[in-house]
């Protein structure tokens, strides 16, 4: 499968893009049915996605743009898209796209631990899985696992197993009771003592469809059927035709994605949330991030983003060239960065400051904001469990706890601080190698 591609025409200077008479045009190109998008600029991918409708879903990121899409959508020169004939397919094909292409915005926003991978164990009698990650640093098992992904759809993923297992009966604890359990009753296990050749064809069937061998998984199930009929095995023949007519109806006609079009929540919603977790009443109009990137203390550079009303204002964006040289002190490195930006009285001050980092950066900015006789407050988030500190609790709070408005706007801030850095960091690097 090759991608079609549409070229988007460009604004007039100054102006940001939005959805022209050109744009419409040439977006109204895209097919209303099931498939996989991307957002390209140059030949490089910055995001790609997968929806019901393709038109509606690419139409979505210019009218109705979320936190996300500002921060990439002026840049989008090309739309690519794949049709496909089955939400299914789109869903496999996303992850498989992203796997080959590790688009900017896909992986920026999502780590190993974030994105969903199907797990299938080499048992005698393998089970079947979500996790997170591929590796169980944790011992959670000890045996060798395949891992199908990355999707990024959790929902989604869920609901395709949830149907292909009514195909696929599969294992999904280690033990299995003696007698019928829950998921035997509803067709989805099977059940105390399966064959366990047939068994095995089935968990083989079910990772060729999440791999999108489809076409290949029916041609298989069609020729031993007629096989099992040939050596009047008619009961097995009987039961591989249902399975047939079940996977072909699931390809062809299930529904796993609802719409569900991101909107963007007025400011003053979200400032009142933001307000209540900070406790506190005054404006928050204005947040800065920042971030600091280093390799064992070498060329170590701090970035400073500012979202204005939840938009990234990049105009002022800053750099840092830490001066502090030696081994990596991300404390030390962050108070550095955040003194030399409250010297700047000339730089509109924020009204939030976000930190990565745990208690020990929060504190540190915190005394630097008192010696400058400023009233800021300032968060904090540790990337590990992404617990956000903040200045009048006594315990991190879970970012996922967290209102889905509020932990998307704090993790695009985090995100983009992250990237900003990393990449005046490499810029460094590579004028080093150069000299």
């Amino acid at each position: 499968m090759e991608f079609k591609f549409v070229s988007i025409p460009r604004p007039r200077s100054g102006l940001k893009l939005s959805l022209s008479r050109a744009s419409k045009d040439k977006i109204l190109q895209l097919p209303q049915g099931a498939g996989v998008y991307a957002f390209v600029a140059e030949k490089d991918f910055f995001y790609i996605g997968k929806a019901s409708n393709l038109r509606e879903r690419v139409q979505s990121h210019f009218q109705n743009k979320t936190f996300r899409d500002n921060l990439f959508i002026d840049k989008v020169k090309k739309i690519g898209w794949i049709s496909t004939s089955s939400e299914i397919e789109a869903l496999v094909l996303e992850a498989q796209l992203i796997k080959n292409y590790k688009p900017k915005y896909n992986i920026l926003w999502r780590d190993d631990k974030n994105f969903f991978f199907v797990a299938v164990t080499k048992e005698n009698f393998p089970r079947v899985f979500l996790t997170h990650q591929t590796g169980f640093k944790n011992q959670k098992v000890k045996f060798k696992t395949n891992f199908i992904g990355p999707f990024v759809d959790g929902r989604a993923l869920k609901a395709t197993l949830k149907i292909l297992r009514k195909v696929f009966p599969y294992y999904s604890s280690k033990k299995h009771p003696k007698k019928l359990c829950s998921w035997c009753h509803l067709g989805l296990c099977p059940g105390p003592n399966p064959n366990k050749k047939e068994y095995r064809k089935n968990i083989k069937n079910l990772m060729a469809v999440l791999r999108g061998k489809n076409k290949s998984v029916l041609k298989s199930l069609k020729k031993e059927m007629k096989e099992t009929a040939f050596s009047q095995n008619y009961e097995r023949a009987a039961k591989i035709r249902d399975q047939i007519i079940a996977l072909e109806k699931i390809l062809a006609h299930a529904r796993i994605f609802e719409p569900q079009p991101e909107i963007l929540i007025p400011w003053d919603n979200l400032q009142a949330i933001l307000q209540k977790i900070l406790k506190t009443q005054k404006q928050i109009k204005r947040i800065e991030a920042y971030d600091v990137s280093n390799i064992q203390g070498q060329k170590a550079t701090g970035s400073m983003i500012t979202f204005i009303e939840g938009i990234p204002a990049k105009n002022f964006y800053r750099k840092f060239k830490i001066k502090a040289e030696g081994r990596a002190n991300d404390v030390g490195m962050i108070k550095e960065v955040l003194t030399r930006r409250l010297g700047h009285n000339e730089w509109p001050f924020p009204d939030l400051i976000l930190i990565d980092g745990g208690k020990s950066q929060l504190k540190a900015v915190q005394a630097i904001v008192r010696k400058e006789k400023l009233t800021i407050p300032v968060m904090a988030l540790a990337k590990r469990k992404n617990e956000l500190f903040i200045e009048k609790g006594k315990n991190p709070i879970l970012l996922k706890s967290l209102p889905r408005e509020i932990f998307n706007l704090v993790l695009q801030l985090r995100d983009e601080a992250h990237r900003f850095a990393i990449e005046y960091h490499r810029k460094l690097r590579r004028s080093i190698l150069l000299k």
